[in-house]
């Protein structure tokens, strides 16, 4: 039975045809707390960024993370596993981008079949301006409620559970 109560298909069986084994009251907390995350803290750390400059959270990723890189420039590959992205998802972001002046995407020289998405200096000037808004946001929602220990173990944590995208290259 799936968990809406209706009979499994054969593809949704486990391979090795292993017993189901429910969650307890630790790994039910854990992964209450995880998914809650997951699923709201990326719109409570947004909010600031769209009032104050009309970012969403993914561009303002991409930007910063362009803007750390060496001569802020990027493969598009690496810059959407870093931004927590699909390739699909960041080519249109850098759409809007370069439509906005703030990006530039190239073929990378080294490498024809991949292409570099640079940061211009009007993105930079943008990036720039909206680093003290997200900063605040970082810290008032999640680690000024964190010791150094909780913050060590939330790191830990998250490399663990660091998935790379199908579309990573």
């Amino acid at each position: 039975m799936s968990s809406t109560g209706g009979r499994m298909s054969s593809t949704d069986e486990h391979e090795d045809d292993e017993e189901l084994r429910w969650l307890d009251e630790q790994e039910k907390a854990a992964w209450t707390g995880l998914i809650s995350l997951v699923l709201l803290l990326p719109g409570k750390l947004e909010s600031p960024l769209r009032q104050e400059h009309g970012l969403t959270l993914f561009e303002y990723l991409v930007l910063s993370h362009l803007s750390e890189a060496p001569q802020r420039r990027l493969r598009m590959g690496e810059l959407a596993f870093l931004a927590s992205g699909s390739l699909s998802r960041l080519s249109n972001v850098i759409k809007r981008c370069e439509q906005r002046g703030w990006v530039v995407r190239t073929p990378d020289p080294t490498d024809g079949r991949y292409t570099l998405a640079e940061l211009a200096d009007a993105g930079f000037d943008i990036v720039h301006l909206a680093a003290p808004t997200h900063l605040r946001a970082v810290r008032r929602i999640v680690l000024d409620s964190l010791n150094t220990t909780d913050q060590k173990a939330l790191a830990r944590i998250a490399q663990r559970l660091r998935i790379v995208p199908d579309d990573f290259g």
